[in-house]
């Protein structure tokens, strides 16, 4: 099989730089992570009363948007989608012909080099491919923290009513009232923040390359557009604030550039972006070999 020149473009021009950044997201009276093992209550840490969004939460609205604004295009496919079944696209990737030519104890790396090359969330987040056909394991070059609210969060409940029933059955014992009651949960307001982290010794691994990482970036800035349901009520980002460095590993520890953004409330209650002063730095704050780039 031969790959494609996008392909082997993406395997060949992995970044050089690594990356730290900051985003920071908000929800308006919406459920931005609701915990199955709670009744779909919103996340909160119990202890302090801060909002909670898991980092796979965030993973997935940009495998969906990578998704939607890229199709089927080569090399942009998603691995990790709704309704997938992992084993089917794992054995997929021995049937190629450059896998299956390979000897049996290359296989295995071929066939992870063939998913990285395929799958953006592979080439990106990384995944475990071992549970069918070994297909190895990759650490994926970005990672996210969970993104935590700057405020305590409050937790609502809401009662609505569908003004009909499911079942023959219902109706006969509501005697025609035809009514079903339900609870929605929301947060009327908090802005939430998120720490990420690009790699680029994984990112040569993968073939994680300029194109990928200006995808990512679109991705975070757009990914709540594109992802509205009544459930989650208005979400938007807000800012993406990103430290590159001039070398691979790095010219400073992140959490002495994440120090330096500060959100501070200048309102209680807090009920909108307004409500808040972000205090973002500017170049001539940066430690030496850093450039800032904000996005929004």
């Amino acid at each position: 099989m031969i790959k494609n020149s996008k392909e082997e473009q993406q395997m060949n021009n992995a970044i050089s730089n690594r990356y730290d950044f900051v985003l920071l997201f908000d929800v308006k009276d919406g459920n931005p992570n609701g915990d199955p093992d709670a009744g779909n209550l919103p996340r909160v840490d119990p202890e302090t009363g801060h909002g909670l969004v898991t980092d796979v939460c965030i993973k997935r609205k940009v495998r969906n948007y990578v998704q939607l604004s890229n199709g089927n295009e080569s090399g942009y496919d998603i691995f990790i989608k709704e309704k997938a079944i992992l084993n089917n696209l794992i054995d997929k990737a021995h049937e190629q012909e450059d896998v299956k030519s390979k000897e049996k104890g290359e296989k295995t790396e071929a066939a992870r080099q063939f998913m990285c090359r395929t799958y953006y969330d592979v080439r990106t987040f990384g995944a475990v491919m071992s549970t069918g056909k070994n297909a190895g394991q990759v650490r994926g070059p970005v990672q996210l923290t969970f993104a935590r609210s700057i405020e305590q969060v409050v937790l609502l409940e809401h009662s609505i009513t569908r003004m009909a029933v499911a079942t023959e059955a219902e109706a006969e014992k509501q005697q025609g009232d035809n009514r079903t009651m339900g609870r929605k949960f929301t947060v009327p307001y908090g802005l939430y923040r998120c720490h990420g982290f690009v790699s680029a010794p994984f990112a040569k691994q993968t073939g994680f390359g300029e194109d990928d990482l200006k995808l990512l970036w679109k991705a975070l800035l757009e990914m709540f557009e594109h992802d509205r349901s009544a459930a989650r009520g208005q979400m938007t980002t807000r800012k993406l604030i990103v430290f590159k460095h001039d070398s691979a590993l790095g010219n400073a520890q992140s959490h002495q550039l994440f120090d330096m953004v500060k959100a501070e409330a200048k309102a209680n209650p807090v009920r909108d972006f307004t409500d808040y002063v972000i205090a973002v730095p500017s170049q001539v704050d940066m430690p030496q070999g850093i450039t800032l780039d904000i996005k929004l």
